[in-house]
């Protein structure tokens, strides 16, 4: 499959071949293992106290001549804390195990729990190269040429997304619940295209001013920013150089590069 590739100014220089890696067999499925694998890593752990429901002391003897013995009392074996006492006789409130007020839960969420999931080297190489595949085959990755890395100023890289057919307007919407009042944004914006590149260059610095965009060098490449919504695929902006360095570096296949 060869695709033409622009230049700056968003006219046709050439075309270029692409490798090996984006002829795979487009399989959802497992894109979608590999986003769910890598998600799984960001999910954060959460569990209550080891010691919660348990700060009383709630012994009770069952024995005939124990003192404070719940022995021929006519109740049932639930641990219980004593509230007064007169004499021999005590009160007594159900404490400590799950089902009384204030006990423990019966099986609380842990904290040590390990959410990660594990995929196999080979079915995440496999699951990237669908990936760059799918997105081959639906006419969703643009090629420019390698000067696209020498632009410094956010305000000239808008210029060339919008020559080449790249909206550089990002859908922003109020972000809902507690976040946006405890400091942590007030807007959500919809994602955009996702710019790959060969190096690290000026470019990287230009393109995390705009919101929606990502930026990523092509070593770095994993299937969540390949996709939205893990089969939905994203439109993509490559430079030359990323393209030849995948052909020419064998990436993503076990060869040269182990990634």
């Amino acid at each position: 499959m060869r695709l033409d590739v622009l230049n700056v100014e968003g006219n046709k220089t050439g075309t270029i071949e692409l490798p090996p890696q984006f002829r795979e067999i487009y399989e959802p499925d497992i894109i979608k293992r590999a986003v769910i694998a890598i998600e799984s890593h960001n999910r954060k752990q959460y569990g209550s106290m080891p010691k919660a429901g348990q700060g009383v002391s709630a012994k009770l003897s069952r024995r005939r001549r124990d003192y404070k013995g719940a022995y021929g009392k006519g109740i049932s074996r639930a641990p219980r804390k004593t509230m007064w006492r007169r004499g021999m006789q005590f009160g007594w409130v159900g404490a400590l195990a799950p089902g009384t007020r204030g006990g423990r839960r019966s099986h609380p969420p842990k904290a040590t729990k390990i959410w990660g999931q594990k995929i196999n080297k080979k079915e995440r190489r496999k699951a990237l190269r669908s990936a760059l595949s799918g997105i081959a085959m639906n006419n969703r990755m643009t090629v420019i040429e390698n000067k696209l890395e020498d632009i410094k100023k956010t305000k000239e890289l808008k210029k060339i997304l919008e020559k080449i057919g790249i909206g550089t307007e990002s859908i922003k919407r109020n972000k809902s619940g507690k976040a946006k009042s405890r400091g942590r944004g007030r807007y959500r914006y919809k994602k955009n295209a996702l710019i790959i590149v060969s190096k690290e260059c000026n470019l990287v610095k230009a393109a995390k001013n705009m919101p929606g965009f990502d930026i990523t060098n092509v070593k770095n490449l994993n299937v969540k920013l390949l996709t939205l919504g893990h089969n939905n695929l994203r439109n993509c902006l490559w430079t030359k150089e990323a393209i030849e360095i995948i052909g020419r570096e064998e990436l993503f296949t076990g060869g040269k590069n182990n990634e």
